[in-house]
């Protein structure tokens, strides 16, 4: 898929919790041909490597896409340091996002940082959508508000139950599961999190898309940092993350 390294502009910073920031950046070209569960590769001051971020929603009537990042390492430090107007240097859309296309009844599950991507999942998919989110405590819980707006329903799951249900998004799914008839689910988080809700999602006989976590080098299927192990008509093979995902069938991964 075509992609684009372009200057976009920081025309709102928002701090959503104590490491969590959103930043709406106006862009036309990415905004126009970005799809739901892609990413963009930013360039962090002098960093070598670009750091990938996941676009949390897309506005092509502005021009604008919106991403929601946690504050890791000295790359995201430098960029949760820029102030409104400042240009910054991204590429993409890289990967490949979630089908969003018309297919009966979605259950959208998200943990912690892995839940902004599913917004424009939520945002783009022409089908009702339920959603399961998780965090770790209240401090950390983001985009609850934003989800409700799009989604019929929101469970919000919490480590210690300060916030919504306590316990982990795969006790809600198991939950969910009783009393609906999900033709797709599309999940974004920790792996341990994507194994565990594929495992129920193939036990019950149900669609499952992830969308991989890895660590990336080139961030365009160049080099063999991101590779991780799928299935094939031959047996097991290396895909790489940026450039054959990051969403993939839950089958297809082998955990």
């Amino acid at each position: 898929m075509a992609y684009v390294q372009r200057e976009a502009i920081l025309i709102k910073k928002e701090k959503l919790n104590s490491t969590v920031f959103r930043f709406t950046l106006k862009e036309d070209v990415i905004s126009e041909i970005a799809t739901a569960g892609q990413f963009v590769n930013i360039k962090c001051g002098e960093k070598v490597l670009r750091r990938p971020i996941s676009i949390c929603q897309i506005d092509k009537k502005h021009n604008c896409i919106v991403i929601v990042f946690e504050v890791r390492g000295e790359g995201t430090q430098w960029l949760s340091q820029c102030n409104q107007h400042d240009k910054i240097d991204i590429m993409g859309p890289l990967g490949n996002g979630f089908n969003t296309e018309k297919q009966g009844k979605a259950l959208l599950i998200g943990g912690g940082i892995g839940v902004p991507p599913l917004l424009s999942v939520a945002e783009s998919m022409e089908c009702d959508c339920d959603a399961i989110l998780g965090f770790k405590d209240i401090e950390t819980t983001i985009l609850v508000e934003e989800f409700s707006s799009k989604c019929k329903d929101v469970v919000v799951m919490t480590q210690d139950g300060t916030y919504g249900e306590k316990g982990l998004v795969t006790d809600a799914l198991v939950k969910k599961l009783e009393t609906n008839d999900y033709s797709v689910i599309c999940s974004c988080g920790p792996t341990p999190m994507l194994e565990a809700v594929s495992q129920i999602a193939q036990k019950i006989g149900i669609e499952c898309y992830v969308s991989l976590e890895e660590r990336m080098g080139c961030g365009v299927g160049a080099c063999l940092v991101c590779a991780c192990k799928t299935k094939s008509k031959d047996g097991e093979k290396y895909s790489h993350v940026c450039k054959d995902g990051p969403v993939f069938n839950a089958k297809e991964v082998v955990w």
